[in-house]
């Protein structure tokens, strides 16, 4: 009888008996933190897209996992970790002690890097720089730069809905971020026009330009280009609609609207643009190679 154990139980067996204790470890180390994160920051409205930036990230590192290991296969591990892994455990050590939530966010992905680098190699990091890289938009931004951009935001898109629901015929007035509808008054909050929601509307933008990975560099720059203006149109189209809603179906209706329904809008909304102006871009870029090779078999046809 054979009692040599299965090649594949055995790689199984080797890479749980490796990667068990890392997992454990950052399991030890950030659990906590994910818990203070969800009891609080994550669980306010501005801050709502972070767990799920987060759930959303450990899918391509999962998708791109056997890439990863095949790329990375007899690889030397590099040393260059190490110095990676002390700026992540410090990070967390001073945002841990300091209560500072970006440091201790942000050392997340720091430790994985490091990790990745001390047990695989540079080619590991290579595989999974987009979920590394996606994870930067869970990360708590500072107050001061919140306030600091967030004010412009809402001024320019409570300045937009308030034109264009003038133009088509709305009796609608504005004094700073507070639209005057008819007989009431809406007061645009940082959920509606902040920063956090472009933040949140940009890394959508990207993972739907990593979820097509297109060849042409041309489609991809140009859309995580206008990723930015898509998202303040998504911001206008918010305001108006629940601007909208207050207006025909009163102030109760309005405020359930935002409570439930503005975000799915706003999602919604941006998701559209984004997959409209990327069709005309796929058309442009169609355009373009066939003009190429227009020119190509022509110059090959001249004496």
């Amino acid at each position: 009888m054979n009692l040599a154990p299965h090649p594949a139980t055995a790689d199984q067996r080797a890479t749980l008996l490796t990667w068990g204790p890392v997992v454990t470890g950052l399991g030890v180390i950030y659990g906590p933190s994910f818990v203070d994160l969800f009891r609080g920051i994550w669980s306010t409205d501005e801050q709502s897209h972070g767990p799920i930036v987060f759930g959303v990230s450990c899918s391509p590192a999962w998708r791109n996992w056997p890439a990863m290991w095949a790329s990375s296969e007899g690889a030397q591990t590099s040393a260059a970790g190490w110095p990676v892994v002390v700026v992540g455990l410090l990070l967390y050590i001073v945002g841990r002690s300091q209560e500072i939530l970006m440091c201790q966010v942000g050392s997340l992905i720091w430790l994985l890097a490091g990790v990745l680098l001390l047990m695989r190699g540079g080619g590991a990091n290579k595989a999974q720089w987009f979920a590394l890289f996606f994870m930067l938009f869970m990360i708590p931004l500072p107050g001061a730069i919140v306030d600091t951009v967030t004010m412009p935001m809402k001024m320019t898109a409570s300045y937009a809905a308030e034109n264009i629901l003038f133009t088509v015929g709305y009796p609608i007035a504005r004094t700073g971020v507070v639209l005057q509808v008819g007989q009431y008054e809406l007061l645009v909050a940082d959920a509606c026009a902040g920063l956090h929601t472009l933040f949140s509307l940009e890394a959508l933008g990207l993972l739907y330009l990593n979820i097509i990975r297109s060849e042409s560099w041309f489609r991809n720059i140009a859309l995580a280009i206008l990723i930015v203006p898509i998202s303040f149109t998504a911001n206008v189209i918010r305001v108006m609609v629940l601007t909208l809603i207050t207006h025909h179906l009163g102030d109760e209706a309005g405020q359930g609207f935002l409570h439930g329904f503005s975000g799915m809008v706003l999602f919604l909304s941006a998701l559209l643009l984004i997959i409209g102006v990327d069709s005309l871009l796929q058309a442009g870029v169609r355009v373009r190679r066939k003009i190429k090779s227009q020119e190509i078999i022509a110059c090959s046809k001249s004496p």
